[in-house]
Parts: structure tokens; sequence; C-alpha cells
């Protein structure tokens, strides 16, 4: 489904605006594997859409505008919106679902400025709030990422998340402000130094060097520092990225935010001198569980996007997928769910909508009345802290099951917070008051998960079980929270469906060989999809036929025309 609908989606955010990086005929110079090398552009290619090199994948498929690509993609669609007259609600905060009966019926909003509770009563509701990374310390994420979208989902007790466990760390944080240097930085060429100096990504990568994927190289960055070749601050140790071996021109045209970014927040010119990074929290793979439509086990209630699980990335997103599956899910996403409203007819009890304004409005009067307990900001800060030093890019089940402990406790004193500003309306500590009990919900669902599945798999690194087991753990996480007054998740597996997959599990070219646990039923389906391409080629079917026949969703027909590459016949 992605595959097949993104490009249309790059062609979609092109006619709205968004100005691609194109390929220059003639020879252009690049930097690969530390070494300056020329590349010529044929004539016939100038013009087209350019890509490059990000970590993880084989092939130069990540399309850019310089290293600003989701902010113009950002600004095209909001001016989209605009232009179409969409209604927009600003400074709104979801913090309720109405439900019934295992039906969605809306939101409880809170208005961040008045502070009035309103009802949002709808036929479809759809979340799509991103990640959840401000339960971490140290994260690039936005301050509103902080997971309530999930977590009001979580609440009413019948929608499920998905392998909440499986959280990012990029390689390239600024450090220590927690900006995120693109991994374009890489992908055009930079490359990753210690406190010598030296460059040890080939050391342990020697065939994706800095371009493995984000999990291993963060893992070897940590690895790196831990044998003693970090980069000591007053902050704590770091390790360097140069891409001062790029050229300045280079810099200036394609990393142009990189440079600003250093400038501003490390006071260096990035090509002069090298630039202090060091991993940090970046991305959710999990998230409210979903179909390939969008849909939640609560009828009505949708999501997309990174605050959704709908397996796109499994257990470790590879770069460039993120911006790209905003998009993409957004187009299939959304017209299943125009397609549901339009075919729902909704009976809602004005007495049921009631009842949620007057607990919610109860729930916030109570914190605000309540005199002598705990502080919110002091739970927060705990909070953030456990999860970054126990349940981060190295785990095991000694210092998982110490979070989960100091998590539930701290979630128990979370119901006793009192603030000191004693009203309703434009108050950023109520907000908090709030929103943490929520996060440390969903901190709870990331800890258990990940202390309660042994092995290790993408972005979920266990010390004491390394190794990916396919044979007992190819399986899906499913979180819930069904009794209110439950201080920890229920943790559930969905079993993957092998004999469906487009491609089998397998090892992928990064990480360590070896440290696979087969599966038996992988190799049987490798072998079935083997059988079916000779197949169909040898009957003269094109690959667009072929990954119709593989694909196991249903996909609407507007989005699977062909999407044609130079070469092909027409």
């Amino acid at each position: 489904m992605f595959v097949t609908t993104a490009p249309k989606a790059i062609r979609q955010l092109a006619a709205w605006g968004v100005p691609w990086t194109r390929i220059k005929k003639g020879d252009r110079t690049a930097v690969i594997n530390a070494q300056k090398t020329t590349i010529t552009e044929e004539d016939f290619r100038h013009g087209l859409i350019h890509s490059r090199d990000f970590g993880g994948t084989k092939k130069w498929r990540t399309c850019y505008t310089a290293d600003a690509t989701g902010h113009t993609m950002l600004f095209a669609v909001a001016n989209e919106a605009l232009k179409h007259n969409v209604e927009i609600h600003d400074r709104k905060e979801a913090i309720a679902i109405i439900h019934k009966d295992g039906r969605c019926y809306g939101s409880i909003v809170r208005d961040l400025i008045t502070g009035e509770l309103i009802a949002y009563v709808a036929k479809g509701t759809l979340i799509a709030t991103g990640g959840y990374g401000r339960i971490y310390k140290d994260t690039t994420n936005a301050v509103i990422c902080e997971g309530t979208g999930t977590a009001i989902a979580l609440e009413t007790g019948v929608a499920k998340l998905g392998n909440m466990e499986a959280v990012q760390f990029h390689p390239t944080a600024l450090f220590p402000s927690g900006i995120l240097l693109t991994e374009g930085c890489r992908g055009d060429g930079g490359i990753l130094r210690d406190v010598d100096g030296y460059r040890f990504m080939p050391d342990y990568e020697p065939e994706k060097k800095e371009l493995a994927s984000r999990d291993v190289v963060s893992r070897r960055m940590i690895q790196r520092i831990r044998e003693g070749k970090g980069v000591k601050s007053p902050y704590g140790e770091h390790l360097w990225l140069d891409i001062s071996i790029l050229g300045r021109q280079h810099i200036e045209t394609n990393l142009r935010d990189v440079q600003e970014i250093c400038e501003c927040f490390a006071g260096i010119d990035p090509a002069e001198k090298w630039a202090p990074v060091k991993p940090m929290q970046h991305y959710s793979m999990g998230g409210i569980r979903t179909n390939h439509k969008g849909e939640s086990a609560l009828k009505g209630l949708f999501s997309a996007g990174e605050a959704a699980c709908w397996d796109l990335h499994g257990f470790n997103r590879l770069g460039g997928n993120s911006v790209s599956e905003a998009v993409v899910s957004g187009m299939i996403i959304g017209d299943y769910f125009a397609e549901s409203c339009q075919q729902t007819y909704a009976d809602i009890e004005t007495k049921l909508v009631e009842e949620f304004l007057q607990k919610e409005q109860k729930y916030l009067e109570d914190i605000l009345a309540k005199e002598n307990g705990e502080n919110v900001f002091e739970i927060k800060n705990k909070m953030k802290e456990i999860m970054g030093d126990k349940v981060g890019i190295f785990r095991d089940g000694k210092h998982l099951q110490e979070a989960v402990d100091e998590l539930e406790k701290l979630y128990i004193r979370s119901k006793n917070i009192s603030i000191k500003t004693k009203r309703m309306h434009a108050n950023p500590e109520l907000e908090e008051a709030y929103r943490v009990p929520k996060m440390l919900k969903i901190a709870l669902c990331v800890a258990k998960g990940a202390l309660d599945r042994t092995e290790s798999r993408g972005a979920h690194s266990r010390e004491d079980f390394p190794k990916r087991d396919d044979l007992n753990w190819l399986k899906r996480t499913l979180t819930s929270w069904e009794d209110p007054n439950q201080t920890l998740p229920t943790i559930t597996y969905e079993p993957l469906d092998i004999s469906t997959m487009e491609i089998a599990p397998g090892f992928r070219g990064y990480g360590a060989k070896g440290m696979i646990i087969e599966n038996p039923e992988s190799l049987k389906r490798q072998e079935e999809i083997d059988n079916i391409r000779t197949k169909m080629e040898a009957e003269g079917k094109d690959r667009y036929e072929i990954q119709e026949a593989l694909m196991p969703f249903e996909l609407q027909s507007y989005y699977k025309a062909r999407n044609q590459r130079i070469g092909d016949k027409q």
C-alpha cells in the first residue's frame, strides 16, 4: 500500500507547491564513503525529482527539499486546507473520548485559552496527534508530542495500543539541545567520529557504515561511548558528526537548516567544525492499534500517522518514512474515514454527552480544589529520568522491572496532584496536572511491553536477550487499560500471519548476522513468494502485476495506477 501510493503523494505535493530538489544534468560532486566522487547526470534525467541515501535502505529513495522537507510539506498542506476553507479550531485539546457500548461518539475538548469544555459530537473521530517522545528526558520531539491523544484512546478501555515498546532513537541529535540534525547529513556523506577523531562506524558495520538503520547506529554510538571513546563535556559525553567533508557549497545549498541550527544552538559553523551529537528518542513506532483502513477496536474511532500502529514500520522505522507516511496515511485512511462517516447513522444520546462533560469538568475542578498534594513537575521530571535511564537504547530485565515498579508508584502519586494556580482558564500548570497521569500510562505501556518482550527486535534491544526470536516472538504487542482503577496496563499478543506477508521476515543486511532465531514459516513463505514471482515472470507479467498479486491489503483503485520508472516499457 505504502510503496504504491507514496509516488502519487510526492507528485500531489509537487502540484501543491512543494519545491522538491531536482536533478540537474551534467557533473556533480557527491561524497560516498568519505570519498569525493563525480556523478554525471544524463540529459534525460534533468528536472526529475532528486533522492538521497537514508539509513537502512539499499536504494537512494528519499525525496527531499534541501533539508527542509517537513517544513515545505507542512506549508503546502496547510495552504491547501486554507484554499478549500477547511474549518480549523486551534488552541483546543481533546481530553476524553465520548463512547458507549463499543462505539465512539466524539470527544470532550478543552479550550486552552478560556478553559471551557466543549463536546464535539461526531459520526467519526480520527486521532493524528503524533508520537509520545516527551515521556523521555532527551528527545527530538516537539513539546506537544506527549502521547495524550494515544492515551485518551487507551482510556476508553476498548481501543488497544500496538507495539508500544518499539521506540526509535535517532543517532544525530545535536548535543545537548536535542534538536535533530537530519539523516540527510549522513545520507549526503557525513561521518561519525569519536574523541580521537577516528571514524568508527566501518569497524562495526562494514557494509552500511553510518547508513545502517537508526537503531543500529544509535547502539554503536552508545557502545563507543561505553568503550571510553566519548567526548566529555559539562553536560555528559557525546560524539562528533563531521559534515565539513561535504564542503561549504554543499552545506549552504542542501543542508541550510543544519547550518543554521548548529550556528544558533551550538555556536559552530559545521562547514568548519564538527557538530556534537548523541542518540536521543526520536520516533514512536507504537500507537493506537488499527487495521489498514485506520479503524481501531472502538467503532468510529480512527487513527493515522505516528499516533497509529498500522504495521507500516514494524519495530524499526526507516529514514524518510515518517513524513511520507503522514501524507500517504492521510490519503488512504482519509478516504476510508470520509466513506465511513457518509455511511454511518449516529443516534447519540444527549444524556451520554452530558455525563462525559460533567465527568471531565469534575476531574478538573477536583485538581483545582486539592491542597497540599503532589508536585506535578517533580513527578513529570522523575518519569522522564526513569524512561531515559531504564527504558532507553539498551534494555535489560532488571532495569525494566525497576522502571515498571517506579512508574507505577509515580502513577499512583499522580492521582493526588495539586497545583498553585487556581484558575480554569489559560493555566499551563493545570494542563500539566491532567496530562501527566496520561503520560505515565503511556510510559507504563512502553516499559511493561519492553519488560515482557524477552527478545531484541528492531529498536527494542535487550542485552539479556540479544537475539531476534522469530520462532516465539513474531507477534504484535497489544496493550489495554480496561479498568480505570488498575495501575498497570494489560498486555496481550496478536500472532502475525506470515503466510500473507509480501516480504518474509529475514536478515536485512545490517546488524549482527546469526542473531536471528528463524521461524520455519518464514522460509516457507519466501519460497512461495519466489515461486509466484518466477511463475508470473515466465507468463510475461510485469512488476506491477506481481506486486498486486502479493499485496494482502485492499487499496482504493485510484491509488493503484502504475508508478512508471525511466526505462519502463509503455
